[in-house]
């Protein structure tokens, strides 16, 4: 391959060991026409590799013909080392295995297993697959030669490797000489320096493996800020017939396009959800465009996890291969924040036991996730995760609607053009020494998502748009649970002031009517049947202690006589001088009083 990409040849690799090339005698096509060409690594059926153009030609131009070219000699081509089995040897030999497995470039070690990169020849999408242990035993009878003592010829002869070996390799938990592989980049990708890696293939500094073509693409060095308002202008043009609710609808939408787009540098970043009133506005349609910028192969839709236990073992299966995007589409039920969902979004690696696998593996997050729905939400801790787009198509049968163009399919058809597009927008903004101007200085944390924050909506905000993450904060502020918490905390706080309170006084108070400002919301937390229920209200108030709404919050006072008690604590923020929101408290230095 070294000899391929010196004279300009290499293309992209399809995984498996197969590479797209350009043909060398490329001029003796029909039309000059460059594809349809592949070159094989040596492998258990090649010695020397393989060589296949599409073309008239093919039957003639072989894998001999394209070493002649290149210059490269069959030893060079056919070179496999030798492994000998010795007894006492074992750690050596399952060393020596590993070290050759990994010099053969086609496998890596990925949450604790070893997998490999395949391109599905159906679908054409590239994704990581575990290795089995027929498998790992096949890749180590190919990529050594392996021999074993024998006594009676007082002679090495040639073996296959021992099962021994291969499980114990297989069982390890831990590689010294098999890459770390991080994710799959479809286009190219910023490394967390801020540079760009333009090159396919893996990427020891990122630990990314690219499956593209870098020819595809074109991003200047160095992009000036009317190059990134040219970009935004053109990327805009693809929204032009969506109806948005807001403004910040469509730079919502553009910023999920620039999280599509650069994905694979983001640690961590919100999930993207598409919401309209009603069918036929459009929803899956944008879905499918965003999905566009993340790999140029139509993503599988899931349905949506109906428990903790389905969410958890979907997202772990799903992350375990790096896929370009996990699309759920048309959910009937709003956005659950169930706990593996939530620390996907917010947490770098997600670790899980693997199907079929003795094995706990811990992977990245790094996979764009997608969501739509007519007239559903994100809910409790999932609004602070989720970036909605809301779509309005303001007619009674959006389905009778007509349009003029076919954004998805131009976005298809010119991927690279426009995810490069994209990358300009950010890479624009990079360049110009990412300036803190008044309106990005003015954009309000978002936990997690510093990262999102300062390649995304920085970038936007530069350009003049809206903060895409406004309908974040807006829902944020009208979480359910969020205004129940403040109703109570001040119902309580106007009975009870600061002082430490059981919850069964509190039950007592309402049933003899002494609180009647508390009845309304208590009946709303732990009402069952008619009945309040003491154990719930208890339940519900100790899973939000600590949760600060318009400036107050629960916390545990000094048991009495071994029941909890409760108090509600005011805090002063520094600098603010009205009751602060949520999100300013959580980035605030505060004291109590």
């Amino acid at each position: 391959m070294a000899a391929l990409r010196q004279r300009g040849l290499y293309k992209a690799p399809l995984g498996s060991g197969k590479h797209d090339v350009t043909c060398p005698w490329v001029h003796e096509h029909t039309g000059q026409i460059d594809h349809g060409t592949a070159y094989f690594e040596p492998s258990d059926l090649s010695a020397i590799g393989g060589f296949k153009c599409h073309h008239s030609h093919g039957a003639e131009r072989r894998i001999g013909a394209l070493l002649e070219f290149l210059g490269v000699s069959l030893t060079e081509a056919k070179h496999k080392p030798t492994i000998r089995l010795a007894p006492g040897a074992l750690h050596q030999v399952v060393d020596a295995a590993e070290l050759e497995l990994a010099s053969g470039g086609q496998h890596y070690q990925r949450g604790g297993l070893i997998v490999t990169v395949v391109t599905d020849p159906g679908t054409g999408e590239t994704r990581i697959k575990p290795t089995s242990p027929n498998a790992l035993l096949r890749a180590l009878s190919a990529c050594a030669t392996w021999e074993r003592y024998d006594a009676r010829r007082d002679a090495f002869v040639v073996t296959d490797p021992a099962a021994k070996y291969v499980n114990v390799l297989y069982d390890s938990e831990s590689y010294r000489h098999l890459p770390v592989l991080r994710g799959i980049a479809r286009q190219p990708y910023l490394r967390a320096d801020g540079s760009l890696m333009s090159r396919p293939g893996y990427d020891p500094a990122s630990g990314m493996f690219g499956a593209f073509d870098e020819r595809a693409f074109s991003i200047k060095p160095a992009p000036t800020r009317e190059d990134a308002a040219q970009a935004l202008q053109e990327l805009r043009a693809l929204l032009e017939e969506f109806n948005f609710a807001q403004p910040h609808d469509e730079a919502a939408a553009l910023g999920l396009i620039l999280t599509a787009a650069i994905r694979s540098a983001l640690p961590v970043a919100p999930m993207g959800h598409i919401k309209a009133p009603q069918i036929a506005s459009g929803k899956s349609y944008l879905q499918s465009l965003i999905a566009a910028f993340s790999g140029p192969s139509k993503p599988s839709a899931y349905a949506f996890p109906t428990n903790e236990a389905e969410c958890a073992k979907l997202l772990l299966a799903a992350f375990l291969e790096a896929p370009s995007v996990l699309v759920f589409d048309n959910l009937t039920t709003d956005l659950i924040p169930y706990k593996s969902l939530c620390s996907a979004l917010t947490e770098e690696f997600l670790t899980g036991r693997v199907l079929g696998v003795s094995k706990t593996a811990t992977v990245p997050t790094q996979t764009m996730v997608l969501s739509s729905g007519n007239n559903v939400d994100p809910v409790r801790d999932m609004t602070r995760r989720v970036l909605t787009v809301t779509l309005d198509p303001r007619c009674e049968t959006p389905a009778a609607r007509t349009f003029n163009g076919d954004p998805l399919g131009t976005v298809r058809r010119e991927r690279g053009r426009f995810v490069s597009l994209a990358l300009t927008v950010v890479r624009a903004y990079l360049a110009a020494g990412a300036p803190p101007t008044g309106a990005i200085t003015a954009l309000r944390p978002l936990g997690s998502y510093g990262d999102w924050t300062r390649l995304v909506r920085a970038p936007l905000v530069w350009l003049g748009l809206p903060d895409p993450a406004t309908a974040m904060f807006e829902r944020m502020a009208e979480d359910p649970d969020r205004e129940t918490l403040g109703a109570l905390l001040d119902s309580w706080c106007r009975r009870y002031g600061d002082r430490p309170t059981p919850v069964r006084r509190v039950l007592k108070d309402v049933a003899s009517g002494r609180a009647p400002e508390l009845e309304e919301v208590v009946r709303d937390v732990a009402d069952e049947h008619g009945t309040i229920n003491r154990r719930r209200l208890g339940r519900w108030i100790a899973r939000h202690q600590g949760r600060i709404v318009d400036g107050r919050r629960f916390e545990r006072g000094p048991k009495s006589s071994g029941s909890e008690t409760w108090r509600v604590v005011g805090l002063v923020v520094s600098g603010v001088s009205a009751a602060p929101s949520a999100e300013s408290v959580a980035i605030a230095d505060v004291e109590v009083f």
